[in-house]
This record gives structure tokens, sequence and C-alpha cells, in this order.
């Protein structure tokens, strides 16, 4: 979980380690959303992706900008961006780094 809760929002077991991820991180799989929700000041289309954090073993999801929709891709690496004040990034931007390679993320999809 991130960031770390302590316990297991489903079965309420504690959570007995924490381990170290991100960063930064690559996109696993996306969709681009093409009608606005309500309450969410966003516009249309935008990308909401998968993406796995370097060091973890599950995916989380995203909102992806600072890149047109369609430039999105399956290995994009991608790093947080932040609000002032927030708990979780605002969305993720691309890195500049090279695309990781399929091999390195194909059990995250």
């Amino acid at each position: 979980y991130v960031p770390p809760r302590g316990a297991c929002p489903t079965c309420g077991v504690a959570t007995d380690a924490q381990v170290e991820v991100g960063p930064r991180g690559t996109v696993t799989t996306f969709c681009i959303v093409n009608i606005k929700a309500k309450n969410l000041d966003i516009e249309v289309p935008y990308v909401y992706a998968h993406i796995a954090l370097d060091g973890a073993d599950l995916a989380l999801h995203a909102r992806i900008g600072g890149i047109p929709y369609d430039r999105v891709r399956m290995g994009l690496r991608v790093e947080p961006v932040w609000t002032e004040g927030g708990r979780f990034p605002d969305h993720y931007r691309p890195t500049g780094e090279p695309d990781a390679d399929y091999d390195s993320y194909k059990e995250l999809i």
C-alpha cells in the first residue's frame, strides 16, 4: 500500500514489513478516458494507467500527464508529480528514460 497503512484494509491483518518502492515506475497497461467525470476538473481525453513502481510486485493506478494521450504506451517510464500538501501524487509524467523492456514488467500486467 502506498502510502503504508499498517494493516490490510480488506482483512485487517497487520502488515509486518515495509518495502521501499519508486518513486519512478513503468506503465504496464492503460486506458484513454473520453468521458468527463463529475467533480473532476480534468480535460478529456486523459490517460489512466497501471504503474509498477520500481521495487514493487503490484501495479497501482494513476493518471498520466505531461504527454499527449496518444503517446502513452506500455513500458513508458514515469515519475510522480506532487501538489503542495498532497498525500498522493496528482499524476505521473514521463521521465525521459528509455522505455522498459517488456520482460521487466510482463508479470505485473
